[in-house]
């Protein structure tokens, strides 16, 4: 625990240590707060005791965000996502849709969410900040809200969560839709020969499969905390499929690796030399996860016991499917949109200020965040529009990179609501009419198969 910063008139409280909540924590004290930020676990537990929350994907949005605040935004220390290749499986095992996408203007970069918390903590020690460990309930929130000027809420654990209501609207699902598995290996490397027979890029590329009636695969370069550039898996089970039953097995990262190893062996064979190549982090005992999500948005406001209003921030105001990489994305922007409004700020953070600042947050890209991981979920809302997307993905290399650019920026997709304009949008991506183009459109027939281990026997 450090002394306060004695400069500051305005206070504010953090409650939650994860990216997220010391990425606000950190930004606020830069801006002459005085801040505390509230944790159930020390510094070394957050960084060794726990896993990494998901892969954390970020492309140029966010690391603009994270430059806003002063940040390092990890993209000169881990290996970069230069594009993102899709394959699509049909129900009956057909190889149907490849498509490469290359980001046009940004790169992406995983970094273990342990590492970015912990770097950041460290920062806002050194420069003044409070940390406080202890578990907060809502009656330590109540407390807590009761004499700081500006209060955070960036976890829902303890009941935290129920201080904000559901916003039905926007929460089409009662249930997860999609059973996770992550693991973090090492044991191959990340230049070209990698993953060759997807793209040019290799190893620069990430690795997205979609099987359907199963679920999805995803491979791409990561920064891990202790052995530093490696390689994460992430998997998404439907419910009820021979994938869900799979992936409840794991009960270590051995076992999650080879669960991961056998998938891509009987359904992924593909890309299957590359996987028997990878090795686990032994270093890093929770260097593998499962678990689900149910895919929820919340009230950014909500009030104590004792009346005093809170704000919610990260996962409190909307947990995401991590199967487009939103969670992570709109988080950091979330907390960075809400330190530079609360630094001009001259007034008291009420009621009206909080939710003007996340009807603002949704409008610019909470929204479209949630729209755009519907999409890749196979929301059946959205089935024949992503259908119509991905096939013009597989004709048309412009419009691959805008389809993957919306894991960048999902904004262009708030407004597809239809098979018309989907339509539109291709057209306006490639200048070519979009019924020319897809009828151009013909099954992949058998993507092409790696001969990575053969080459390097």
């Amino acid at each position: 625990m450090t002394s306060q910063n004695s400069r500051s008139t305005r206070s504010a409280a953090v409650i939650g240590a994860g990216q997220t909540g010391v990425t606000a924590a950190l930004g606020l004290l830069d801006a002459g707060f005085d801040v505390t930020l509230h944790s159930d676990r020390d510094q070394r537990a957050l960084r060794d005791d726990v896993p990494a929350t998901g892969t954390a994907l970020e492309f140029g949005e966010t690391q603009q965000a994270e430059s806003a605040l002063g940040l390092d935004t990890y993209a000169g220390r881990a290996p970069r996502h230069t594009g993102l290749s899709v394959r699509i499986a049909g129900p009956e095992r057909e190889e149907l849709i490849q498509f490469d996408g290359h980001f046009d203007g940004y790169v992406g970069v995983a970094v273990d969410t342990r590492l970015k918390a912990d770097e950041r903590l460290t920062a806002f020690l050194e420069r003044g900040g409070r940390f406080v460990v202890e578990q907060v309930t809502p009656d330590k929130l109540d407390a807590i809200a009761a004499t700081a000027d500006l209060t955070l809420v960036a976890t829902g654990r303890g009941g935290l969560s129920d201080l904000f209501a559901i916003d039905r609207a926007r929460t089409p699902y009662d249930a997860p839709q999609r059973s996770l598995l992550t693991v973090t290996v090492t044991g191959i490397g990340h230049d070209e020969s990698v993953f060759a027979h997807r793209s040019r890029a290799g190893g620069a590329h990430s690795g997205f499969s979609i099987f359907a009636e199963q679920g999805e695969g995803w491979w791409g370069p990561y920064l891990h905390k202790d052995v530093g550039p490696s390689w994460a898996f992430l998997g998404w089970a439907r419910p009820g499929s021979e994938w869900e039953s799979r992936f409840a097995a794991a009960d270590s990262a051995d076992s999650a690796h080879r669960i991961v190893q056998d998938l891509y062996r009987d359904f992924i064979d593909w890309d299957l030399p590359e996987v028997l190549e990878t090795r686990v982090i032994a270093e890093d005992p929770h260097s593998w996860l499962e678990g689900a999500v149910r895919p929820v948005v919340r009230s950014g406001i909500g009030r104590t016991a004792g009346g005093h209003v809170v704000a919610s921030l990260g996962d409190t105001s909307a947990a995401y499917d991590p199967i487009a990489g939103q969670g992570a994305q709109s988080g950091l922007i979330q907390a960075q949109r809400l330190v530079a409004a609360a630094a001009v700020h001259e007034g008291p953070f009420d009621a009206g200020w909080i939710s003007a600042q996340y009807a603002a947050f949704l409008a610019a890209r909470g929204d479209a965040a949630n729209k755009v991981t519907r999409l890749f979920l196979g929301d059946p809302e959205l089935a024949n529009i992503g259908n119509q997307l991905f096939a013009a993905a597989a004709v048309e290399p412009r419009f691959a990179s805008a389809l993957v650019g919306l894991l960048h920026r999902p904004q262009p997709f708030l407004g597809v609501d239809s098979l018309d304009a989907a339509a539109e949008f291709i057209t306006q991506v490639t200048g070519e009419d979009a019924a020319a183009l897809l009828e151009r459109f013909a099954p992949a027939g058998q993507f092409s198969r790696s001969g990575y281990r053969l080459a390097n026997v």
